[in-house]
């Protein structure tokens, strides 16, 4: 096997091995929130905390990165990461709990960047786009993780067991890929805070991308009590919906890269916005549990294109080097998964969780708005790749 070909499978586990941990926290949101009997506003403001940990992660994985290499950042993390995944289960207070997801989110953020990073100087030796393929393996990883969840929760088995289970499966990933992660090439602008204005083009892929982990983000924390609170559905088909958006998120990521090739990136990103709109649409139209588990298998195929093609058309900025690029989008990014759970929560109070996800409904028109205004200024050279 070549060894390109090994630093790909290995990159790849490593890909999986951190949407398994993320997407194993997600499935037990729901038996967090009867543990701390928190109310929906309650449990908003909880998850706050993770993507304030995620934001905090961005300076420290840009730094960090230029100054030990991104594979050094990827080997230590990934241990403590899959590390900290039990002590959420195993909190006894929400004081605790809340210092441990801050943590959770900003090594999550650092594991992100440094793996991306080394995914674009892979790209940069094979000569073509593999990006997507990775964030496919991440998203797969979310679907097992969904599934291992339900599992775990039809031998009512505690959230603290089923994350001490996921963290053996990820030791042993990550003593697998281990040697196969190597140092890439050193990138002189990378460091620092690596938070810059953006320009246009980076600023439009950023609000894109915004939008999408916005809905990404709402869709892996709430989807679970979307099913239990409004779908009114059998405690045992409560991931039911999650595992439909994971699913569908997986396979629509390993076809990005095909169907951008061939209707292009732009393209893509716009159809990708209206199935978002019309998947939340009929979930909230049509609370059933059929209706509302296709819809949300539609927004999980919208959401799978707009993280991937937006890194990688933020890679091909003129203005600045990928890795800044890729800290800049990211940055603007993550302030949807800042927002966006939290906000499902506090609407949902001030309302109910059908109005709150009708309003991220609106999501996908934002992006297919922006992939489509002026496309021609904001994404240059990109009507035909």
């Amino acid at each position: 096997m070549k060894p390109l070909t090994k630093r790909r499978i290995a990159l790849g586990s490593l890909f999986f091995f951190l949407g398994l941990c993320f997407s194993s926290w997600a499935a037990r949101i729901p038996d967090i929130q009867s543990k701390f009997e928190l109310s929906e506003g309650q449990l908003g403001t909880l998850l706050l905390f993770l993507p304030v940990g995620s934001m905090l992660g961005l300076p420290i994985a840009g730094w960090s990165v230029h100054k030990y290499g991104s594979r050094r950042v990827i080997l230590i993390g990934s241990i403590i990461y899959s590390l900290v995944l039990p002590l959420i289960g195993f909190s006894p207070q929400i004081w605790i709990l809340v210092p441990v997801l801050v943590l959770f989110g900003m090594l999550g953020n650092i594991m992100n960047i440094s793996l991306n990073t080394q995914a674009l100087d892979l790209e940069d030796q094979i000569g073509r786009s593999i990006l997507a393929s990775f964030h496919g393996l991440w998203s797969m990883a979310g679907f097992a993780g969904a599934g291992i969840g339900a599992a775990m929760i039809f031998l009512d088995l505690s959230p603290g067991i089923h994350y001490l289970v996921v963290t053996g499966i990820s030791l042993i990933i990550i003593s697998q890929a281990h040697s196969y992660i190597v140092k890439e090439k050193k990138d002189s602008e990378a460091g620092g805070m690596v938070l810059k204005k953006p320009d246009d083009l980076l600023l439009r892929v950023g609000v894109i991308s915004f939008l999408g982990m916005m809905t990404e983000g709402c869709m892996f924390d709430w989807s679970g009590v979307y099913f239990k609170k409004v779908i009114q559905t059998d405690p045992s088909l409560v991931a039911l919906g999650y595992v439909a958006f994971m699913g569908a998120m997986a396979s629509g990521r390993f076809i990005t890269d095909k169907i951008a090739a061939k209707y292009t990136k732009v393209a893509v990103i716009r159809f990708s916005g209206i199935l978002i709109f019309i998947g939340l649409a009929l979930g909230v139209i049509f609370p059933t549990i059929g209706i509302a588990t296709f819809g949300f298998l539609l927004v999980g195929l919208g959401v799978a294109s707009i993280i991937p093609l937006s890194y990688s058309i933020a890679g091909r900025s003129k203005l600045y080097s990928p890795s800044i690029a890729l800290a800049l989008v990211s940055t603007i990014s993550f302030f949807g998964f800042l927002l966006g759970p939290p906000l499902i929560g506090f609407i949902a109070d001030l309302f109910d969780l059908k109005t709150s996800f009708a309003l991220i409904a609106i999501n996908g028109l934002g992006i297919a708005f922006l992939a489509t205004y002026r496309k021609q200024v904001f994404f240059p050279n990109q009507t035909a790749s």
